[in-house]
């Protein structure tokens, strides 16, 4: 692995809360993919979890909901024919998952009026336009 896996800030994924589990991957591999584990399963308890702040630790828990089992975050890697490289892209998007989910909502839109002279140049323009497309019609021509 490289490293520890940033979640955003100071926070980061400690490597001792992270289960892991090896499986044999289907798609490409060709004589190596019979005797190969390289699909991997991450596993992170985010509902027991020490290392997130309980702020945010709350609102991923209610924001990953619907993808929990037990409290239980659970991410599937077998891109890559090798067992690292599907480590390390687990690990990744675990990060990413986590960093999404523990964001603060954003800021509430301020409601704001639409300036006086912005509105009158635009019913101004729709009024001019309008004479343009009557002065087109055949009425008078003949």
């Amino acid at each position: 692995m490289s490293g520890p896996h940033v979640i955003r800030g100071s926070v980061s994924l400690p490597e001792a809360e992270l289960m892991w589990r090896f499986s044999r991957s289907s798609g490409p591999g060709g004589q190596h993919v019979n005797t190969s584990d390289s699909q991997v399963e991450l596993r992170f308890d985010l509902a027991r979890t020490e290392a997130l702040p309980e702020v945010w630790k709350q609102r991923a828990l209610e924001r990953l909901a619907r993808r929990l089992v037990g409290g239980v975050l659970t991410v599937r890697a077998s891109e890559h024919r090798s067992q690292w490289r599907n480590r390390e892209t687990a690990a990744v998007r675990l990060a990413a998952l986590l960093a999404e989910a523990t964001a603060p909502p954003p800021k509430p839109r301020r409601a704001t009026r639409v300036p006086r002279g912005i509105n009158e140049r635009r019913l101004r323009e729709k009024k001019q336009r309008a004479e343009t497309k009557r002065g087109r019609s055949a009425r008078d021509w003949g």
